[in-house]
């Protein structure tokens, strides 16, 4: 069937072919027709991305008298994203019938030229429920005429605490209406929601609403909770063209994670509800024009993203309800495209995970979170490629006598391997000695939730006592033992005022000192993470490359301070870091005492600090040793500082 033959005007026929529309999806087939014949109010069931802003709004609009300079049909959805996208479309399909006018309504952008719209006559109000009731209210919209009203994402609407405003505003309504609700997801009490609204609907199910598209990948990766950012960001690095949407539960996650992928250079940005409309339209701007990879989102604000091209949906946190899992997948794999929709669980959710597959109809495909010699490989294949394919600027001409000059001492393939490392060396440096991130025993399930996550509980101990070593004041510390006070033979212990409170971890601290110090060669030792500061240890030879080189060192926007550290007893004389003449030592029953040896004030204001002061300073998560890795963009800059917002 084509759309010629369901019965539509010649004008909105005319606009689907400047489209290039020719067949309608199973949605439109089912529903254009039935509603061009009928008036009775109906129930649309279809997986996103089918079409369904065209099931209704063609046949609304084919209904409409243009005639008629008064509201014919009002479309309530939950965003202001979802409002401007079926104006916007409604808009293009009615560009060649004259007198036609649609209008949209929505919260966090002035009221008074929705108003003044309003008045100058329109025929179709698309709006959010909250600007429509406030229009309602301000007599700027009257709705005793309304033929058609739509609701569109009822689910969402419900979700969000909007059944008393759709009461307001179906009272406003005349009784003799036809009503059309259309959604991807139809749980419980929206049906049962909907007999308050509806009168005998007719129920248009396509396939099966809970089963996700075919040519849609179904993946997940099984982590500890702790590692579930580190796990995104090795996922985006695996897969370089990524483009895509990361679903997280609340606006506060949404905005914490969208911040720490810019602090880490990637092209990301955050859209939820507390942004303005000029905030949003913004971040959806350079979304839709590829300028950004990564749109992290809450469910709610992703309502009414319609994008066809992306290639990946990422749930950093699994929703509540099944049937959210298949509206997020949903936004990959369309148009003929294929997607891949991915989880990243840990070992507590196997249960939801088989009732997601139940749901699905499928299985999800268990993927190991990839090791950094992997993550290497590909990007470096990536740097390649877009060597290859770049276009060359003949303006270096010119330079050429002399670039060639500077490299005749070397061969094809040492020219090649200094390339690659100018580009590529801080890259390999971060996924040094990189951990394996996946759950033991995550390819059973099963096990792994009968056991209630064993890893997960085993690992959260600590988090339960409240970190024994910090209520303990720090038992390493104030023992004065070898894993505080003493290097090994050789070596030259330091002290540097990053900890885990700045998210610093030992591949990051070990990319920090190649970075600055501009040599790779240098055998990091022994790497303490505590909670507000750090030790490391490096061979005495390297002493002076360690202080100097990190005298003006910055990471993640923090300025860094790095001092030798003293075992107990031991005075110094060496200079320590950017401070000048500053050795830190330790003493007191191993409680940190911090002067400086070298002159100077302490840091306590001329008082050296006692056992209680390492109490308060000791590590809440105890002592960690090599860390853990997450991904990095080759092109970044280890010590780069916060990314601004655009």
């Amino acid at each position: 069937m084509t759309f010629s033959e369901l019965g539509l005007n010649k004008n909105i026929q005319k606009a689907i072919t400047d489209l290039g529309f020719e067949n309608p999806t199973p949605i439109q087939q089912e529903s254009i027709p039935y509603l061009l014949e009928n008036k009775n109010d109906l129930i649309a069931l279809a997986q996103t991305g089918t079409g369904k802003t065209a099931a209704f709004g063609l046949p609304v609009l084919n209904k409409i008298d243009v005639e008629r300079k008064l509201p014919q049909a009002i479309i309530l959805c939950p965003t202001r994203e979802l409002c401007l996208q079926i104006a916007k479309d409604m808009e293009t399909y009615a560009k060649y019938t004259k007198g036609l006018k649609i209008t949209a309504v929505y919260g966090g952008a002035s009221i008074m030229p929705q108003i003044k719209s309003l008045k100058s006559g329109t025929q179709i109000v698309v709006g959010t429920p909250g600007r429509v009731i406030d229009l309602i209210n301000r007599k700027s919209l009257k709705l005793q005429d309304i033929e058609f009203v739509v609701l569109d994402e009822a689910d969402e609407m419900l979700n969000m605490g909007f059944k008393d405003d759709l009461d307001t505003i179906l009272a406003e309504t005349p009784s003799e209406k036809q009503t059309l609700l259309f959604s991807a997801t139809m749980p419980k009490e929206v049906m049962r929601i909907s007999k308050n609204y509806m009168q005998n609907p007719k129920t248009i199910e396509v396939a099966s609403r809970n089963e996700g598209a075919a040519n849609i990948e179904h993946h997940y990766y099984m982590v500890n909770a702790r590692d579930r950012y580190k796990a995104l960001r090795r996922i985006c690095d695996v897969n370089p063209d990524i483009y895509g949407i990361v679903f997280c539960r609340t606006r506060r996650e949404t905005a914490e994670v969208a911040d720490k992928l810019m602090q880490d250079g990637y092209s990301a940005d955050a859209i939820h509800g507390e942004l303005s409309q000029a905030q949003r339209d913004h971040v959806m701007g350079r979304f839709r024009k590829r300028k950004l990879q990564l749109l992290v989102a809450t469910d709610v604000a992703a309502r009414g993203i319609d994008i066809n091209e992306l290639s990946h949906v990422i749930n950093y946190n699994l929703p509540d309800d099944d049937e959210i899992y298949v509206h997020r997948s949903g936004r990959t794999g369309r148009a003929g495209n294929k997607g891949t929709s991915i989880i990243i669980a840990h070992s507590r959710e196997g249960r939801k995970l088989k009732s997601i597959e139940r749901m699905i109809k499928r299985d999800l495909t268990l993927m190991k979170v990839p090791n950094g010699d992997e993550i290497c490989q590909i990007q470096l294949m990536k740097l390649v490629d877009k060597v290859v394919t770049t276009e060359v600027n003949h303006q270096i001409d010119k330079y050429l006598p002399s670039i060639e000059e500077k490299l005749s001492h070397l061969d094809k393939e040492a020219l090649i391997k200094h390339f690659v490392s100018a580009e590529f060396n801080r890259f390999l440096s971060f996924y040094k000695n990189a951990p394996d991130l996946n759950v033991a025993g995550s390819n059973n399930r099963d096990r792994n939730e009968r056991s209630g996550g064993r890893n997960e509980r085993s690992g959260g101990r600590n988090e339960r006592s409240g970190g024994r070593n910090e209520r303990s004041g720090g038992r390493n510390e104030r023992s004065g033992g070898e894993r505080t006070g003493h290097a090994e033979a050789g070596y030259t212990r330091f002290f540097i005022n990053l900890g885990a409170e700045k998210d610093l971890q030992a591949h990051n601290l070990i990319g920090l000192i190649n970075e600055y110090t501009r040599n790779r060669n240098i055998p990091v030792g022994k790497i303490d993470i505590m909670r507000k500061f750090s030790f490391f240890e490096a061979p005495n030879d390297f002493e002076t490359d360690v202080l100097s080189g990190l005298a003006d060192a910055v990471w993640n926007g923090n300025r860094v301070n790095v001092e030798v550290s003293q075992a107990p007893g031991v005075k110094s004389s060496r200079g320590g870091g950017n401070r000048g003449g500053s050795g830190r030592s330790y003493s007191g029953n191993g409680g940190e005492k911090r002067s400086n040896s070298g002159g100077g004030r302490d840091r306590q204001g001329g008082r050296s600090s006692t056992a209680s002061s390492s109490r308060r300073e000791s590590s809440a998560g105890g002592r960690t040793n090599g860390g853990s890795s997450s991904s990095f963009r080759g092109r970044f800059n280890a010590a780069a500082k916060k990314t601004k917002r655009d």
